[in-house]
């Protein structure tokens, strides 16, 4: 294949909207009123490929001294040599954090190239590499917002919208003011009906007894996934919470993770019913592929975490991951930034199989009015 030409990054800061309004958002042990993009472009043999994550745009400087000078020495057709080959380089650094966001959105955009250059769909292509066989013809979503700072009638509306986009489940957000989350579970409930699964996510901000009491108060309204009840540190936690949750409760956390070694570390410490992942954190294309492939040793599912346009065209190269987080601020932010993202057809994302690599591209024009940082390779 030919040799990488040219490196670009772009860092971006969109706000948050509801509604169109401008507002912040919180969920259990954070506010936010921004979401920090950076945007990476690889050229190679004519053809760019495309990698995005959600980080700061001091990824922009950390691409560009550390991770450049390897991208612009690497060969297109072994991606996962210059993951490994990354991950090296920011040792002293620290591969956690801002470093991992920038290796994976380097690592998509030369998954991404590679196919382009081979004129195959990356579903396909990925599908085909881990299993021999052709992709599944999409992923189940599951809306994600529900904001704590979210009014009751805002928390109604926008999960109930979800439902009538036909998709089958929601995630809202606890834990910011536990006493009044019952109730708001219950609100939750009553705006979409019985037939909807209904997800809740702590962001870790409860202690352990607390999760274990709320656990059982939310599956008086069917509650069915319980997201990070305890801090993803206290795996020990995690997994008291997971052996004394209600029948049919899944606990649920890896959104945090950043090398290929957390995910089994949680596997082995039995804190999960179902794993986590997210290819913009967790090392791209290759990291997202190392944490399937340790769940599905461990023998449990995966959940791909947030970044729905990316992984709506990873999930479904692979047999063990069960749904993607359709989450409302990069919802947002993907379809105003990107062309060619999967359809959402009846609460299922589907790839393009007819475009080469991920088939997105970048609307560079639309989104300029976000941009923070800029470098290209000379």
């Amino acid at each position: 294949m030919p040799a990488v030409t040219r490196l670009r990054v772009d860092a971006y800061t969109v706000p948050t909207t509801t509604d169109g309004e401008a507002m912040p958002e919180s969920d259990g042990t954070l506010t936010w009123k921004s979401t920090d993009v950076i945007v990476v472009e690889i050229d190679a043999g004519g053809l760019t490929g495309l990698g995005y994550a959600y980080t700061s745009p001091a990824a922009v400087p950390l691409i560009r001294d550390l991770l450049a000078p390897i991208v612009l020495d690497s060969h297109v057709d072994d991606p996962t040599a210059t993951f490994w080959r990354m991950g090296a380089v920011v040792r002293n650094l620290g591969w956690v954090g801002v470093s991992a966001s920038a290796i994976s959105a380097v690592d998509v955009a030369l998954h991404d190239l590679r196919a382009r250059l081979a004129g195959e769909a990356l579903t396909a292509f990925l599908a085909r590499g881990a299993t021999g066989r052709q992709p599944h013809d999409g992923v189940m979503a599951s809306g994600s917002g529900g904001f704590t700072n979210y009014s009751d009638a805002q928390l109604s509306r926008q999960l109930s919208r979800w439902v009538d986009e036909g998709l089958r489940a929601v995630k809202m957000k606890i834990g910011t003011h536990p006493e009044q989350d019952p109730a708001r579970v219950a609100l939750a409930r009553q705006a979409i009906g019985d037939d909807i699964a209904l997800f809740v996510d702590a962001n870790g901000a409860y202690e352990r007894s607390e999760a274990i009491d709320l656990a059982h108060r939310f599956a008086e309204h069917d509650v069915t996934w319980f997201e990070e009840p305890v801090s993803s540190d206290d795996l020990p936690g995690l997994r008291l919470v997971r052996e004394t949750a209600p029948d049919g409760m899944r606990v649920a956390a890896g959104e945090y993770g950043w090398t290929p070694w957390y995910f089994r570390t949680m596997l082995n410490a039995g804190a999960v019913d179902t794993l986590q992942a997210d290819a913009t954190r967790c090392g791209g294309v290759t990291g997202f592929g190392l944490a399937v492939e340790a769940a599905a040793e461990a023998g449990v599912p995966l959940s791909a975490h947030t970044s729905p346009a990316l992984h709506g065209v990873l999930a479904p190269a692979f047999d063990d991951v069960v749904h993607v987080e359709y989450f409302h601020d990069h919802v947002l932010i993907e379809s105003e930034f990107f062309d060619g993202t999967p359809a959402l057809v009846d609460g299922r994302l589907l790839a393009d199989l007819a475009a080469p690599g991920h088939g997105m591209s970048i609307r560079r024009a639309d989104v300029d009015r976000y941009a923070r940082a800029s470098w290209r390779s000379s």
